[in-house]
C-alpha cells in the first residue's frame, strides 16, 4: 500500500528555516515525481514545488522561488523541502503527493503544519 509520510513543521520565527521531510513507501519511488503542496487556512490548495524522478528538473512557484530547495534521496526514498527566508504566508499544512498515471491517482500524506510567526 502506498504510503506519502510528512515530517519536520513546526513554528518558526519570519526568516527563520525549516527542512520538511517525505518519507515514501508502497511504490517504485525513484520512477516517479514528487510535489509539495500547501493549503492555508480559507484557502485553495497550491502548488509549491515539484521535482523530477531523477531528481534532474525541478519547478517551483512563484512565491518561493528563491527561498525554497526541493530535493529527493532516491536511496532512501524520501523527498525534502528546505525553506529559508520564511514569511507569515507560509503558514499553512504542507503536503507531499505523487500521481500515479497507471492508476490515474493522486497520493497524498497526511500534511504537516508549518506556522511562521513571532
Amino acid at each position: 500500500q502506498l504510503h506519502l509520510v510528512e515530517s519536520g513543521g513546526g513554528l518558526v520565527q519570519p526568516g527563520g528555516s525549516l527542512r520538511l521531510s517525505c518519507a515514501a513507501s508502497g511504490f517504485t519511488f525513484d520512477t516517479y515525481g514528487i510535489s509539495w503542496y500547501r493549503q492555508a487556512p480559507g484557502k485553495e490548495r497550491e502548488l509549491v514545488a515539484t521535482i523530477t524522478s531523477t531528481g534532474d528538473r525541478t519547478i517551483y512557484a512563484d512565491s518561493v522561488k528563491g527561498r525554497f530547495t526541493i530535493s529527493r534521496d532516491n536511496a532512501k526514498n524520501t523527498v525534502y523541502l528546505q525553506m529559508n527566508s520564511l514569511k507569515p504566508e507560509d503558514t499553512a499544512v504542507y503536503y507531499c503527493s505523487t500521481y500515479i498515471l497507471s492508476r490515474k491517482v493522486r497520493y497524498w500524506g497526511q500534511g504537516t503544519q508549518v506556522t511562521v510567526s513571532s
